[in-house]
Order: structure tokens, then sequence, then C-alpha cells
């Protein structure tokens, strides 16, 4: 089962180790001295070192992958289907001539998106050509450029984006400390850009952003969240601390700017070089854009033939140690509902104190979550 928030009272069982048999070393008498790493491999990877095994043998890793999830069947690994996780196995597998076992610190649902999940694998480096000789782990670097290698050849939709040398007990899923997700919404009556699909959930209404930041405050805090737990949902309890519950109004991130905005910010950036000083240098290439405000089609007025209307960005975020099977899509969806005004910010405690999913408005599409980070305290 998939969920939005990898709650880890809802942890499947699963290996902290490679699955295959370890191979049996000669007697330390009998046994060959480690290889020593070529110096392409040595130099400038020592970040990320601290947790470097002691065991000589294994080395567990915390590694951070962001993905498009669009052609991805969820994170976990499922029968015959392309999921998160066997992809990246199979790019470790490529990488160090074995199999791996790859847990998850929280778990996506098919068409989710991460900006940063993170997993912990164990790896046994052995030499390929003397079998029974056990080599220096690799380092944290060497790790995210070469399983990357072998990302990229495989429709280019997750990368490495950073990994660590943790202690053998580090556990992915139970070390994590908070985990926050973002939901994009496009508002407009335009259809949405070819760019933009399958990456937002298109609303073609207006929202009222006060009345949603409103509905917020209703669902912060500490509260049984029967109401937003989709079914099937495998925690112990419905209870979750919500820490954070916000709806900011951004740019679109494919932003290109108009050729009035050009002109502003040329004049603005003019200004500032007169300005400079010796004691606050600013960069040759700083833009100052806190004096654009953004509002709801700015440019159609002065857009020629073939300029599409802009849509209206809104992020929602929610940030708590671990969520219900689908609690943030099932919130967004209320949040839109609220933003629409199909529903009231009364109704909102109503529909919290119901307990019950049926009360709740239509959970949002996957399309437009990401998981955003997840936070650590690592040794």
């Amino acid at each position: 089962m998939k969920e939005d928030g990898g709650d880890p009272s809802l942890a499947m069982p699963s290996s902290d180790s490679p699955t295959q048999p370890k191979r049996i070393l000669d007697s330390p008498s009998e046994s060959p001295k480690p290889q020593k790493l070529p110096r392409s491999v040595e130099e400038g990877c020592g970040e990320g070192r601290e947790g470097m095994s002691q065991n000589p043998r294994v080395q567990r890793y915390l590694v951070a992958v962001e993905y498009i999830g669009t052609r991805f069947s969820g994170s976990q690994r499922q029968p015959n289907c392309r999921t998160v996780v066997s992809v990246l196995e199979d790019a470790f597998h490529k990488f160090i001539g074995q199999p791996v076992s790859i847990s998850f610190s929280s778990r996506t649902d098919a068409g989710v998106h991460a900006l940063s999940n993170v997993c912990h694998v164990d790896v046994e480096r052995i030499s390929k050509r003397k079998p029974g000789e056990v080599l220096t782990p690799h380092e944290p670097g060497v790790v995210r450029r070469a399983v990357n290698h072998f990302l990229q050849k495989c429709e280019g939709d997750i990368t490495v984006i950073d990994v660590r040398c943790v202690p053998a007990d580090f556990h992915a899923r139970f070390k994590a400390l908070e985990r926050t997700y973002h939901y994009r919404i496009l508002s407009g009556p335009e259809p949405l850009s070819t760019f933009e699909k399958d990456r937002a959930w298109h609303v073609p209404e207006e929202l009222d952003i006060l009345a949603m930041k409103k509905a917020c405050s209703t669902l912060i805090g500490s509260h049984d969240f029967s109401s937003f737990r989709a079914t099937g949902c495998q925690a112990k309890s419905p209870i979750k601390t919500l820490d954070e519950l916000s709806v900011t109004e951004v740019l679109p991130s494919l932003y290109f700017p108009s050729i009035m905005e050009r002109s502003e910010m040329e004049s603005l950036n003019g200004s500032l070089s007169c300005s400079k000083t010796s004691d606050h240098e600013l960069p040759a290439n700083y833009l100052d854009t806190s004096h654009m405000s953004i509002q709801k089609n700015s440019t159609d007025c002065c857009q020629g033939f073939g300029h599409r209307s802009r849509h209206r960005c809104y992020v929602i975020t929610a940030r708590a140690r671990s969520f219900l099977y689908h609690q943030v899509r099932l919130l967004v969806g209320v949040l839109k509902s609220v933003g629409t005004g199909e529903i009231t910010v009364s109704d909102v405690e109503r529909i919290l104190n119901a307990k019950s999913v049926t009360a709740a408005s239509p959970m949002a599409p996957a399309c437009g979550l990401y998981l955003g980070t997840v936070k650590y305290d690592i040794p």
C-alpha cells in the first residue's frame, strides 16, 4: 500500500541489508590487503564521510533522490511495475555488480513527485577481479556520480542529489524527524500549458486565498484526522500533529518576463548599479524582484498574437513528522473547495469533527503533490 507520508507505523517489513548471501572471506592471515583506491576516486569526495563504517565489509549510505513521478507506479516495489525503488536498485546493481535492498523514508503514490525523497542502502564493495577481496567503501561523491550515470540511461526522470555515510543502525524511515510536502495549484480558465502537464492541479475557478488561509488555521495542530484518512490506511491511530499548513501565491515555475517587465527590471538594475558601494557589492546578475506583485493576467492586455494567458500559481505546504494515507491530498481537496466557495471555513471544522472521510471534499489528484524534504539529525 502506497501512502503520502511515510508514517513509521505503516512501515512494511523490509531488509536493512542486501538480500543476497554475503561472500565468505578467507582467514585474515590469508586475505590479501585491501586494494588502494585510484587517485581519481579519492580526490574531492570528503563530504559525507563522517559515518564511514568501521566494518570493512559493508557501508550504509543515506541517499537523497529527486524524481518526476509521472511514469512511476509509486515509490515502493511492485510486481511487473516500474517503481522508484526498482529503478534505483537496478542502478546500484549495475554500479557495484551485486543486488542491493533499498529502504525509503517516505512512500509516494503513482504520479507523485519528489524534490527530495531519502532512502538507505547497504553496499558491500568486493573486488570484481578477486571476488574474495574486500575493498575500502566508496566515497559518497563516487556513489552519487556512478549511480547517476546509470540512472540517466533509464528515462532520466530520477537523479541522486546527495549521499552521506551513516552508521549501520541508521534507518531512513524511522530516523526521520519531519516531512514536508508541497502541492501546486494553477488557477485560471485557460487550458493548462503543455509544459505544466502532470506537474500541477489545474483549477479553472478563481481561488479566495484569504479564506484558504483561515481554513488552514483550523487544521493546524494535533487532531483526529479520520476525515482526512483514506480507506486502507494501516496507521494505528488517526491522531496526527500538523506543524504547518499554509497557502502561498508564487510565480509559476516556467515564468518568462514580458517586454514591459523586462524594461522595468533593467531600469531598476541600472539604478542599482549606479548606487553600488565597495562595502556592499552586488553580483553582476543581481535582480531585485521584491517590488513585483503577482497580478492576475497582469500582462494579458499587452500580449500580442501567440501569447497565452498566465495562470495564478498557489503552493499549499504541509509539514509534520508523519502523515496518514492520502492525508495531504485530502487536505488540499478541502482547501480548494474553500477557495472556490463550495464550502465555508466553518464547514472545515465540521468536516474535521465528523471523523469520517465521507465528509471530506474529493481528494486532490496526485500530479500536483511533491515530497519536499525529509529532515534528519544526521550523526
